[in-house]
C-alpha cells in the first residue's frame, strides 16, 4: 500500500513538471486577485482515479442515489462488502419486528371485536385463551375483554415503533454509504505523521507586467 502511494505521488510530481513551462494551466482554478495557492484537489483527484492499478474512487451523489434505491448497494460501491451482513441482518430483524406485532394486532383487534359484538357465531376471541384455561378464569367476560383491549393496544404501540426504527436504519444504511463513499480517500495508514502533496501556486506579475506564472514544488504536513 504504501508502494503504491508513492507512486501515485512520483507521477503526479512528473505531470507537474512536465507543464511547468506554461503560463497558463487549463483545469485548474485560479484566483486572479488574491493570489492564493490553487486547489489542485479535484484535478489531483481525477488523475489518481485514470492512473492504472489505483481504484476508482466512488461518486458520492451516486452512491447514495443507489443505496436509496437498493439497501445494501452503497455498501457495494464503496468495497465494504463486509458490512453487508449486518445491514440485511438488520433489515431481516426489523421486518420479523413488524410482522410479529401486527400480526398481534391484527388478532387482538379480531378477538376484541367479536367478544364486544352481539354476534354469536364470530368467537375468534376463544382462540387467545391459552389452553387448559377458560374465559372465568381471567376474572370473567368484562376482565378478558379488558385484557383484549390492552393487548391490542400494546401490539399497535410496538408495530408502529417497528416501523419507525426500521425507517430509522434504512436511513442509517444511506448516511453510512455516503459518509464511506466520501472518506474513501482518506488515508487511515499507521504512518500519519507525514504527508507529502505537490504544491500548485500562481505568482502575479508587476504593474507593468500584467501576466502570471506558476511555481511548482512539494508541501509537508507533519502531524504530532
Amino acid at each position: 500500500m504504501l508502494k503504491k502511494q508513492w507512486t501515485v505521488w512520483i507521477i503526479l510530481l512528473c505531470w507537474s513538471a512536465g507543464v511547468s513551462a506554461q503560463t497558463d494551466v487549463p483545469g485548474i482554478p485560479t484566483d486572479s486577485i488574491s493570489g492564493k495557492v490553487i486547489n489542485t484537489v479535484p484535478v489531483l483527484t481525477e488523475i489518481k482515479n485514470q492512473l492504472p492499478g489505483i481504484k476508482t474512487l466512488p461518486e458520492p451523489e451516486k452512491v447514495i442515489w443507489w443505496a436509496a434505491a437498493i439497501p445494501g448497494y452503497g455498501q457495494i460501491l464503496n468495497g465494504k462488502y463486509w458490512k453487508l451482513p449486518i445491514v440485511y441482518a438488520g433489515f431481516m430483524g426489523c421486518y420479523f419486528a413488524v410482522n410479529y406485532n401486527s400480526t398481534r394486532y391484527v388478532s387482538f383487534k379480531n378477538g376484541y371485536l367479536d367478544i364486544t359484538d352481539s354476534d354469536p357465531t364470530t368467537n375468534s376471541h376463544l382462540d387467545l385463551i391459552p389452553e387448559g384455561r377458560t374465559i372465568e378464569s381471567f376474572g370473567g367476560v368484562a376482565a378478558f375483554t379488558g385484557r383484549l383491549k390492552t393487548g391490542m393496544d400494546q401490539s399497535r404501540y410496538y408495530r408502529d415503533l417497528s416501523v419507525i426504527i426500521s425507517i430509522a436504519y434504512y436511513g442509517l444504511t444511506i448516511i453510512d454509504a455516503f459518509v464511506d463513499a466520501h472518506l474513501a480517500d482518506f488515508d487511515i495508514s499507521p504512518d500519519l505523521s507525514l504527508q507529502l502533496r505537490p504544491l500548485i501556486q500562481r505568482e502575479h506579475g508587476t504593474t507593468y507586467n500584467v501576466s502570471s506564472s506558476y511555481t511548482y514544488g512539494l508541501t509537508g504536513r507533519v502531524k504530532f
